[in-house]
């Protein structure tokens, strides 16, 4: 089983771009763990596709609480300038989930709700 859940804060603004016939929208997120000895953060990137990229795109900035539920992909490529193989761990978003004081209301908004407040879905 691939599955992935995590939640932080947008390190950056979302970057969505078109690919073909399909949206893609480029992230990262920096996760905290707190430890005895402190703080440990872990800093994530994560891609999201399709109608998921979108809404990610359009309702979360810099500093932005998410919920990400997804799974974990493998990139291998050969560095072009040093011709050396690299590889990087990503999380590919399945859904995701508003979190924080506006959540409910953006929530309905993405659900295409306008009328009385309906309870969140534990994810888009």
């Amino acid at each position: 089983m691939n599955l992935c859940v995590l939640m932080g804060n947008l390190t950056k603004d979302p970057e969505m771009k078109n690919i073909g016939t399909t949206n893609v929208t480029n992230f990262s997120i920096a996760v905290n763990r707190r430890t005895k000895a402190g703080q440990e953060v872990t800093f994530v990137d994560i891609a999201a596709f399709g109608k998921t990229a979108e809404n990610i795109a359009k309702y979360f900035q810099k500093g932005k609480m998410i919920l990400i539920q997804g799974r974990l992909c493998f990139d291998q490529w050969q560095d072009k300038q040093t011709g050396q193989k690299r590889t990087k761990l990503k999380v590919i978003a399945e859904k995701f989930e508003f979190v924080g004081s506006a959540q409910q209301q953006i929530s309905q908004q993405v659900s295409g709700q306008q009328s009385a407040p309906a309870p969140v879905s534990p994810f888009v």
